[in-house]
């Protein structure tokens, strides 16, 4: 063991240390060496000298005016071409088919039986009319002490069903179910007057025969006027006439009994 001792300070004769080569590697003297210090001893504040120049940036001051933002949004050409679709498009009543116009001149049509039918207007499948008479005609039968609502609507449904399978028998363009529908039921405003007038008086003597005989005609006429001028149907009004009068002889006679 002496002798490797003696091998071991003979191997190791030479000034060159390990501090020496720190100090030429990194360039920094025993008093710069920020190694050198304790650790209770060390500045925190050198970490912010680190810090990336992007990570904290000067805010700008605002340039505007307060609740007067800058305008730095500007709407694209499709974005503009949907707000101005959005307000080109039809009411929302148009679109559900209700044209408060067109149903004026429909029961205008109906309560003038001499005047002309405008066939455009009246080929329309316009319900919001028929439903309300309808109703108003089941009210004014509530009023006299009938209720006969389901027989208002029963004998309508079956009595559109059977004109809508006469009409498309006796016309060269056919026509549609609404159709039907929408000009039976505005052709039963003249009933609704019969049923108020049974409302205040008796229909069933001699005067009320003869005001529910009118008003059953009155009905048909206008039916047959109108279904004649939407599907071009000329000479046959009469034939058209007469399945009208059975179809309103009915609610006339839930009117008068």
């Amino acid at each position: 063991m002496s002798g490797f001792d003696n091998f071991n300070t003979d191997f190791y004769q030479s000034s060159y240390s390990v501090e020496d080569q720190n100090q030429a590697a990194y360039g920094y003297g025993n008093n710069d060496n920020p190694y050198n210090k304790q650790y209770s001893q060390y500045d925190y504040s050198q970490q912010m000298a680190y810090a990336s120049p992007g990570m904290m940036q000067p805010q700008q001051p605002y340039t505007g005016q307060i609740f007067q933002p800058t305008q730095t949004y500007t709407p694209s050409a499709s974005q503009s071409m949907y707000s101005s679709s959005f307000d080109d498009e039809p009411p929302l009543l148009e679109e559900l088919g209700i044209n408060f116009d067109h149903i004026w001149q429909k029961t205008l049509t109906v309560l003038h039986p001499l005047k002309v039918a405008d066939g455009s207007i009246m080929n329309e499948t316009d319900l919001a009319g028929p439903m309300v008479f309808c109703l108003a005609f089941g009210a004014t039968l509530l009023l006299s002490g009938k209720i006969q609502f389901g027989y208002v609507y029963g004998i309508s449904a079956i009595g559109c069903l059977g004109m809508y399978c006469l009409l498309n028998l006796m016309s060269m363009t056919g026509v549609s179910f609404g159709c039907v529908a929408s000009v039976l039921g505005y052709c039963l405003l003249p009933m609704i007057l019969l049923s108020s007038f049974g409302v205040l008086f008796s229909l069933q003597g001699m005067m009320g025969i003869i005001l529910t005989a009118a008003i059953i005609g009155w009905c048909s006429f206008s039916a047959s006027k109108i279904f004649i001028s939407a599907l071009a149907m000329d000479g046959q009004q009469l034939l058209v006439a007469y399945p009208c009068a059975l179809l309103y002889g009915v609610f006339a006679l839930i009117s008068v009994f």
